[in-house]
């Protein structure tokens, strides 16, 4: 059982409030709203749990291998996990989004844990153009910096990608805040089972076969009236 500090540590990096930029970004919702692909409570819901879906078969595995290497003293191996998330990210915008996402929690994290953790190394690493500093690997380190284990790490990335969406949706849409919350429950539900899998693989199991969301994200970068920056 998790003690209360280790729980409210979770609820603390896992609130959506967190100051990483997450507000200014929808996971490709806008384009998906813009473009008509979302425009009800279904269609919000099927594009919101087929990106937590992408998200663990993806960036969850190189979570879990930066986590595994942060509390094995790999450096090597932490950056051999941050550059299997850019490699998988084909278009501009979701590069965009990891990478400032994850310097901003690097930055918070050495502000808030100090000097000699993990996360404040990789940070040194980031700006030194030796490691790209990517969003999952910051958030594997701060949690194993803190003491926290892979699948606590784990959940909360996957609770982020899916309340970054609901969030940018009650912004974007003409929806009911209840319906969006049942939407989130679900997506939260398939956490465990997305872990179990998950925690099974390796690297080498990483892809995010996702053509729709590249597409999207791709007309993005072309929009002349945009809320978000992806």
């Amino acid at each position: 059982m998790a003690t209360i500090s280790e729980l409210t540590r979770v609820l603390q990096f896992g609130d959506s409030l967190l100051p990483i930029g997450a507000f200014s970004f929808s996971n490709g919702l806008e384009s998906a709203v813009q473009g008509g692909v979302v425009r009800d409570v279904a269609s919000l819901r099927e594009f919101v749990l087929a990106a937590v879906e992408q998200s663990a078969n993806a960036d969850g595995l190189a979570l879990l291998a930066a986590h595994r290497a942060a509390a094995a003293g790999d450096a090597p191996g932490i950056d051999r996990a941050d550059r299997a998330v850019i490699e998988r990210k084909l278009n501009e915008e979701m590069r965009t989004m990891t990478l400032r996402m994850g310097r901003k929690l690097a930055e918070l994290a050495e502000r808030l844990l100090g000097r000699s953790t993990a996360s404040a190394s990789w940070l040194d690493r980031i700006k030194a153009g030796a490691t790209p500093g990517t969003l999952p690997t910051a958030q594997a380190l701060v949690f194993a910096d803190l003491g926290l284990s892979e699948r606590d790490a784990f959940a909360v990335h996957q609770y982020g990608v899916a309340t970054m969406m609901i969030n940018a949706a009650l912004r974007l849409m003409r929806i009911h805040y209840l319906d969006v919350q049942a939407i989130l429950f679900e997506a939260n539900g398939l956490a465990e089972p997305s872990y179990a899998r998950a925690a099974a693989l390796g690297l080498d199991d990483m892809y995010a076969f996702a053509p729709e969301y590249d597409v999207l994200a791709s007309l993005h970068v072309q929009a002349h009236v945009r809320m978000f920056m992806n």
